[in-house]
């Protein structure tokens, strides 16, 4: 079987390279610093991914960027001194035929996507569905799913809060994305014994996403976020801001005792 292209053994090479074979990859690991003596650094909480970017499911490297708390236009943060969180996303580059590109979550094994889950407590994945034949072609609706409830639990009131069709996933479904593999899933073990909390994946459809811009094209997209985009962003960030702080209150357990 052909190595996948974000395959961490098939490293990419940046710039014109990476133009040639119609790929990418951005992110960002934030740097952490601590030299006082007043005690220790948290764990980073979240990572934030869109394993099918650019032109493989579009949309979805813009709302990675913002979820994280980037523009997506030129990458300040929003709004200023927010919270922000890393962020890794593999993107689709060519003119035409990126599907192409897509290879599932599970079998991405990127050396940064991957540590940077196994580093954070939480990761949300961003992806895009065509509806048909299951939902009308023309259904705006998001597919929650991941392997953790409670994230899960917070998107979903939040979403429904903001009046945006949702839909738990069904489990065994494909799109349900709660396999131990899944890119979203393979986040910081903890507890006794060791285990990843897991992460949440949203699936927004076509037409959803053609909602979230007035232009709809590579180039445009960053520039042409609607409110709709906005809200979308602002009930990821609320959920992850309230899973953060319950863990804070609460922190999950680090030490494996032997046996």
């Amino acid at each position: 079987m052909p190595e996948p292209p974000y395959s961490a053994s098939g490293s990419l090479a940046a710039g014109c390279a990476s133009r040639a074979r119609g790929y990418a990859r951005r992110h960002r690991r934030h740097e952490r610093f601590d030299d006082t003596l007043a005690g220790t650094d948290a764990v980073p909480k979240t990572t934030i991914l869109a394993p099918h970017g650019g032109g493989i499911e579009p949309g979805t490297s813009e709302l990675c960027l913002a979820v994280a708390g980037y523009h997506p236009a030129n990458l300040p943060q929003v709004p200023p001194a927010a919270v922000t969180y890393d962020y890794w996303m593999f993107e689709g580059i060519r003119e035409a035929g990126n599907a192409a590109l897509h290879v599932t979550s599970t079998g991405c094994d990127d050396g940064v996507a991957v540590s940077l889950c196994a580093g954070s407590l939480n990761a949300l994945s961003l992806h895009g569905f065509d509806p048909a034949p299951e939902f009308p072609a023309d259904e705006q609706i998001v597919l929650v799913g991941g392997a953790n409830p409670a994230l899960k639990d917070l998107l979903l009131a939040g979403l429904c809060d903001a009046h945006i069709k949702r839909l738990a996933a069904g489990t065994g479904e494909e799109l349900n994305g709660s396999k131990p593999c899944n890119i979203v899933n393979r986040t910081l073990p903890v507890g006794d014994p060791p285990a990843p909390l897991g992460g949440a994946q949203l699936e927004l459809s076509t037409p959803l996403r053609d909602a979230m811009f007035t232009e709809n094209s590579r180039p445009r997209r960053k520039h042409a976020t609607t409110q709709l985009f906005w809200t979308f962003v602002g009930v990821c960030r609320d959920a992850l801001d309230r899973l953060e702080a319950e863990q804070s209150n609460s922190p999950p357990g680090l030490r494996c005792l032997e046996r």
